[in-house]
């Protein structure tokens, strides 16, 4: 029996493929992505891994309760946008709240936020500085 060639290819392409790891979100984008996959976890409870690059909106994650970082991760924060293209405080305010207060007082203080320019954190200083938790190895 032959399976339909559209569901086979939706299936391998949606999220769920990529489930419990940032794969597939690390270039960041508009929060309605974002916010169901962070919602799913939390009510789920399962282990979430940031590993790779993860950039803007894909730092939503670190929303998650049981969130992990990789050592290896790099997270790259600016302040959030509207549609236009504008620097957006209430966008960016979204973003802040799902940071932990040490994070959040470190890009704030920094003025990571304050502009559309990329600024790198590295997994390793995730874990020490800013108390996320290493994830397990594979």
């Amino acid at each position: 029996m032959r399976k339909p060639v559209a569901a086979t290819l939706l299936l391998f392409s949606s999220p769920a493929m990529a489930a419990g790891t940032t794969a597939g979100f690390e270039m960041g984008g508009r929060y309605g992505r974002f916010d169901p996959v962070v919602s799913q976890y939390n009510q789920s409870g399962e282990l979430f891994r940031i590993d790779g690059h993860c950039q803007s909106s894909c730092t939503l994650f670190l929303g998650i309760r049981n969130v992990c970082v990789s050592r290896g991760a790099t997270l790259l924060f600016h302040a959030a946008h509207d549609r236009s293209g504008n620097a957006s405080p209430s966008n960016t305010e979204h973003m802040l709240n799902a940071y932990n207060p040490a994070l959040r007082e470190y890009v704030t203080s920094h003025h990571y936020m304050d502009t559309l320019a990329f600024h790198a954190i590295p997994g390793r200083d995730m874990i020490r500085k800013f108390g996320y938790r290493e994830c397990p190895r594979r």
